[in-house]
Parts: C-alpha cells; sequence; structure tokens
C-alpha cells in the first residue's frame, strides 16, 4: 500500500472523508481504506514501511514523546483536512516530509459565522433580544436603535490571516469602515484590502464591533487587555472566534461587570467549557457557543475535498496551494 488514512480518533475519517472522498483517493493510489490509529502503527511496524502518503484530519496523532515518523520511512507528504498543524508538524518538517492543510477551508465558516454576528450586533440583536425575552420591549427597542446598523458602522478586525482576510471580503457588499491591526500587514496590503491599519488601543475605542482573529502563537498570549475593553464605544460587541488564550479573561470580566452596555460574543474560552462557577455563565452581556464556527456536519467535507485537489496537484506535479512550511506556520493560528 502507498497511502493510509492516520487519526487516533477513527471516526473522523468516515465524518471528514466521506465516501465521495474516498473513491477519489482510492482511484488516484493504492490507499488502505481500513483506519489507523497510533497504536496500530506501533504494534505493526513493518506494515507501514511502504507507505508515502498519509492522510488525517482531527485526532492526528503526534506532539508527545513518540516520534512516528520513524515508522514511515518510505513518507513523502501528509495531507491535514482540518486546520492548524502546530502540534504535529515539526517532526515532519525535521524528516522533509511536505504538510498540506485544509486551513483555507476551514476558514470559510469561521469567516460566514463571524459576519453572521457582525451583521447581527450592528442592528442590536444581543443587546436587545435579552431585554425581550424578559418582556421589557421598549428598552428592547431603544437599545436597539442605539447600535449603529449596517451603514457606515466601523468595524475592527484583529488579524488579516486567512479568516480575517476572509470576513473583510464576505463585508465588501456593505458599506462599512474597516480598521485593522494585524502586525505582518503592510501599508500596501491593506490599501488592497480596501482597509485602515491601526493601533489596537484606537480600534477598540473607535469601532462599533471588534472581532478577533489573531493567530494562536506565544506573542499574541493575553495581547488583547482589560484596558483594551474599558475602552469600547458605548453599546459596542467584542466576537472572539479566534483563541481563548489571547485574552486575559478576568480583566475582561471585570470591565463587563462594569459595562453592562457592550457585549461580548465568545466561541472560544481559555477553558473550555469555562468551570461551572465562572461568570461567563453568569453576566448578561456574555453569549458563549460551544466553538462551533468552525467546521461542521456538511462543511466538514470542504476540507477533505480540498485535501484531495491538493493530491491530484501533487501527483501531477504541480504546484502545492495549501502547503504549510516552517516559515509560514510561525505565522499561522
Amino acid at each position: 500500500m502507498k497511502a493510509i488514512f492516520l487519526t487516533n480518533n477513527k471516526g473522523n475519517i468516515d465524518y471528514v472523508y466521506g465516501e465521495k472522498n474516498i473513491a477519489r483517493l482510492s482511484a488516484l493510489t493504492d490507499l488502505d481504506t481500513k483506519v489507523y490509529c497510533e497504536e496500530d502503527i506501533v504494534a505493526c511496524p513493518k506494515k507501514f514501511e511502504d507507505v508515502e502518503y498519509i492522510f488525517s484530519t482531527w485526532g492526528m496523532p503526534g506532539g508527545g514523546e513518540l516520534k512516528l515518523t520513524e515508522y514511515f520511512p518510505s513518507l513523502r507528504a501528509l495531507f491535514y483536512a482540518a486546520g492548524s498543524i502546530r502540534y504535529f508538524a515539526q517532526e515532519y518538517f525535521d524528516k522533509g516530509v511536505k504538510i498540506t492543510s485544509a486551513f483555507a477551508a476551514n476558514a470559510i465558516p469561521v469567516a460566514e459565522f463571524t459576519v453572521g454576528q457582525i451583521l447581527l450586533a450592528d442592528k442590536g440583536f444581543f443587546h436587545s433580544s435579552m431585554l425581550a425575552k424578559a418582556g421589557d420591549y421598549e428598552n428592547a427597542n431603544k437599545i436597539a436603535g442605539k447600535h449603529a446598523g449596517n451603514y457606515d458602522a466601523k468595524i475592527g478586525i484583529i488579524g488579516v490571516g486567512m479568516i480575517g482576510r476572509k470576513v473583510i471580503e464576505l463585508l465588501k457588499p456593505y458599506r462599512l469602515d474597516i480598521l485593522v491591526y494585524d502586525a505582518f500587514l503592510s501599508d500596501e496590503g491593506a490599501q488592497a484590502l480596501g482597509v485602515e491599519k491601526c493601533s489596537l488601543d484606537r480600534l477598540f475605542s473607535e469601532c462599533d464591533i471588534v472581532s478577533n482573529h489573531l493567530a494562536n502563537v506565544p506573542a499574541t498570549v493575553g495581547i488583547l487587555k482589560g484596558e483594551h475593553f474599558a475602552k469600547m464605544k458605548e453599546n459596542a460587541t467584542f466576537i472572539n472566534t479566534g483563541r481563548g488564550a489571547q485574552i486575559v479573561e478576568e480583566e475582561m470580566l471585570s470591565v463587563l461587570r462594569e459595562r453592562p452596555d457592550i457585549c461580548a460574543l465568545l466561541d472560544v474560552t481559555i477553558e473550555e467549557p469555562p468551570k461551572p462557577d465562572s461568570e461567563f455563565f453568569k453576566l448578561p452581556n456574555v453569549v458563549l457557543t460551544p466553538h462551533i464556527a468552525g467546521s461542521m456536519s456538511n462543511e466538514v467535507r470542504r476540507m477533505a475535498e480540498l485535501m484531495v485537489n491538493e493530491f491530484e496537484r501533487y501527483l501531477n506535479g504541480e504546484k502545492l496551494e495549501y502547503e504549510i512550511t516552517p516559515e509560514k506556520l510561525a505565522k499561522m493560528a
């Protein structure tokens, strides 16, 4: 065999790849359609000496003391039908194995989710719906009327990577001013996107909506502090579909307690789920979702399709569109 499926959560292969994509791969190479996990590899190492290609998704083993690459002396490329490869990538880089990731496919539903929240937040949906449900329709209408609406509102995007760029693209049909904070974005890049670069302080103080899409790297841990949230405009909304670690959560919660006019829509927190006694569950101006912005249900097939297309390019000797290099990984989530 030349290719295998590898994940410690074997059910993820059927879920993500599905019959159509598995059939496409079987037509392209000598594929063992059985799904293998780390335990299988260690139990019978000789079986995998001729494996040239690995197809995986969520549950990819790695990041521990065991170096799985030692069991694949013939391995040439790894195709990962999911997003971040950070926890397992280095040993494959060290062996000269190419890695491609479906990060671009996974960025699409996150961006769509974010844009949906932005458009609703600009209408005061999250503030007013809480009041309306409590029967206070008069104040629900008043609070909605204090929001900018989706015309000449100012949107702040923190991080202009794959997801941030997609959010900006999807917001193009609307008349909105977009400010961005990104240390890697050039002035020419900002001009091409039709956005304005600015500091975090200015972005938080001027924008009606602030949305976080920073890469999850050591330099961004705790970058969003209480002082930033304290600067938010009256009735502004903060959206986080990035990572919880980028926020000093206790400082943000302190501001949210003092500022019931602002709202936080959090799809991610440092601890998921938060502890049962966490203020995330108590504050009325916090809306939690259980990390659902990324690919789920039918959307996951997009990731597999992207990797099958990438494999076809590889076999044809064409340039890979979604190859991850160590240099590229340093700037990614």
